[in-house]
This record gives C-alpha cells, structure tokens and sequence, in this order.
C-alpha cells in the first residue's frame, strides 16, 4: 500500500498567501523522510490556486498510491469543510473506486495546535 498526505488549504489570489503552507509541505515533508516513512507530501487548494483537490489526488494515484488522509489546513469546520470538501471526495471516490480517502478534522481544532496559537497570542503580550 502506497501512502499519501495531502494538507489542503483554502487558496487566494495573492501568491505570497501560498507561502506558509507551502513551508509547512516542506515541513512535513522533511519530518516524514527523517522517520523513514514511505508517504508522498503535496498541497492543494479548494480555490484561485493549483492544484485543486481533485488533480492532485489524480498525480498521486497515478504515481501509485492508494491510501490517502487528506488534513484541510483550515482553523475550523466552515461552509467549505462542511459543504464543498464533502462534494469533492465524493467525486474523487467515484473516480477512484479501490482509493482508501480519509479526510481529518480541521487542523486549528486540534487541541495541540489550539495550545500552539494559545502560545503565540500570549507571547504576542511581551
């Protein structure tokens, strides 16, 4: 079984917006390869940047993987988890039949990460 992560972020019209998810691909990626995992590491957008969803999911399953967690970098479960990613993985599964595709919360209701941004307000106080 061939392994895949993909973070998924909203998108923007800027192209400087892409910058910190793109540092947290790299992240990930680097973190991933020094535990050894076997796990490609991409990024994707539900909008106004590339790829989508949908293409990058294709490019992975076409390079050979068939388990994939999708983890919407998103701070909570809005109109677009809630309504839009639900469309899409139904569309991906539909193309994609012997596709494991499992879909996490929201990465900012993570407790860990809550504790994180709870940090950095506090330190933004000094």
């Amino acid at each position: 079984m061939s392994k895949a992560l993909v973070l998924f972020a909203h998108g923007a019209r800027a192209q400087a917006w892409a910058a910190p998810f793109e540092r947290l691909q790299a992240q990930v990626r680097a973190q991933v390869e020094a535990q050894s995992l076997e796990c490609a590491v991409t990024l994707a957008f539900l909008e106004l940047m590339t790829p989508s969803l949908p293409v990058a999911i294709d490019a992975l399953v076409a390079q050979g993987a068939d388990d994939i967690t999708v983890v919407p970098v998103f701070l909570g479960q809005g109109g677009h988890l809630l309504r839009d990613l639900p469309q899409l993985t139904d569309a991906i599964r539909a193309a994609h039949p012997g596709l494991r595709l499992q879909v996490v919360g929201a990465i900012g209701e993570d407790p860990g990460v809550q504790a994180a941004m709870r940090d950095y307000c506090i330190r933004s106080l000094a």
